[in-house]
């Protein structure tokens, strides 16, 4: 059965923008302020470069999983050299896996660019190279990815632009953790 709100012709309950039926805020107030939401009323906050956040994607697979739709063996399909660098050299993460529920998701981030040479498609360990590359080369993009060492879930949680072209702004890390 289709809903009434979705059948054509049925009339659509106007709202002024920002605001629900009875005047409520649409952009509930913790989220807007953890950063988690958009919030058209708010000047976009400036980035180091172009950031391609894909929590989205993420939260689509995760749902698609606890359905039934996607199997765990689908979803959880990391690369063994992604696992060899996630147990040895990833940071580990504050959130548990969200297909195990264990404590073992850590954080692993890449950097590709044409003017990389050697270093295009390598990790970025210790996290200090990462600011040594930025002072090096005009930009590249970095790929921050989750991984469970557990159950081997991986997703690409954000990709950014960074380098001397961007030099006097910080990488999407640092802005977060500085606040």
């Amino acid at each position: 059965m289709i809903p009434r709100s979705l059948q054509i012709g049925a009339s659509r309950t106007f709202c002024p923008p920002g605001r629900g039926l009875r005047g409520a805020s649409v952009y509930h107030p913790g989220m807007t302020g953890a950063g988690r939401s958009f919030d058209p009323t708010k000047p976009p906050v400036a980035s180091g470069g172009p950031v391609v956040d894909y929590s989205l994607a993420r939260r689509a697979v995760i749902a698609s999983v606890r359905r039934g739709l996607l199997s765990t063996t689908d979803a959880c399909d990391a690369h063994p050299e992604l696992l060899r660098a996630a147990k040895n050299i990833g940071d580990p993460s504050e959130v548990v896996c969200p297909i195990c529920s264990h404590e073992s998701l850590r954080n692993v981030r890449y950097v590709y660019g044409d003017h990389l040479g050697r270093d295009n498609g390598r990790v970025v360990y210790p996290a200090d190279w990462l600011k040594d590359l930025m002072r090096k080369h005009e930009h590249f993009t970095c790929y921050s990815v989750e991984v469970c060492i557990d159950c081997n879930w991986n997703h690409l949680l954000r990709s950014y632009v960074v380098g001397q072209k961007y030099t006097s702004r910080r990488p999407p890390e640092e802005r977060r953790e500085q606040g």
